[in-house]
């Protein structure tokens, strides 16, 4: 049986396209839609209330849109971060950044977060290799099921939270599990572990 070829779209037809409600992201010049569920949500908004009370108690100039696409460096994929931590003063040279929501320069970003879920591989392989290439300093996969291979999480496998730092153009990982402090690089004075994030409560 011969299948039909599925049709790639370019990034500003995906931009034209999106639709309005739902989430959805480019990957390699094709369309995919995510369905979070519930605690995949209920872990990203913890997040964001943490880094909201980080941001206004040290004055810190970063900002956490709604929603925001980031485009890959070869411009064939756009992702939408469950968390995304922007630096303020670098988005007066985002050329997409007022009309289309998109950040297109590494400079833009201070972390990226993905929360894993059944797509766990587009989290540790594509987004991984592409944050990288574009230059987000930091990078986070809270694998909250411990769903990822074991040369990911490590065996027995178990949640996890990988947040992955730039150190000359390359990321390097530290991992944190149970009662681990989580260390940010951008948040230095976070109080959080991993399984607060996990149970999405302090």
């Amino acid at each position: 049986m011969i299948q039909a070829e599925r049709q790639l779209v370019t990034f500003e037809e995906f931009l034209d396209t999106y639709p309005e409600t739902g989430h959805y992201e480019l990957h390699r010049g094709v369309i995919v839609e995510l369905q979070p569920t519930g605690t995949h949500e209920d872990i990203a908004g913890f997040i964001i209330a943490e880094f909201n009370d980080q941001i206004r108690s040290q004055t810190f100039p970063y900002s956490i849109p709604r929603s925001g696409i980031v485009r890959s460096l070869d411009a064939e994929s756009g992702y939408q971060p469950d968390v995304l931590v922007l630096n303020r003063p670098a988005l007066a040279d985002e050329p997409m950044w007022t009309k289309r929501s998109t950040i297109t320069r590494g400079e833009s970003v201070k972390i990226a977060i993905e929360v894993a879920s059944t797509n766990w591989r587009d989290d540790y392989l594509k987004k991984l290799h592409d944050y990288e290439l574009l230059g987000i300093p930091e990078y986070w996969i809270v694998d909250h099921l411990g769903l990822a291979a074991g040369r990911y999480i490590g065996t027995p496998k178990q949640p996890t939270i990988s947040i992955y730092t730039l150190d000359e153009d390359e990321y390097q990982v530290n991992q944190f599990r149970g009662s681990d402090r989580l260390i940010s690089p951008t948040f230095p004075d976070l109080d959080l572990t991993a399984e607060q994030v996990f149970q999405a409560q302090r």
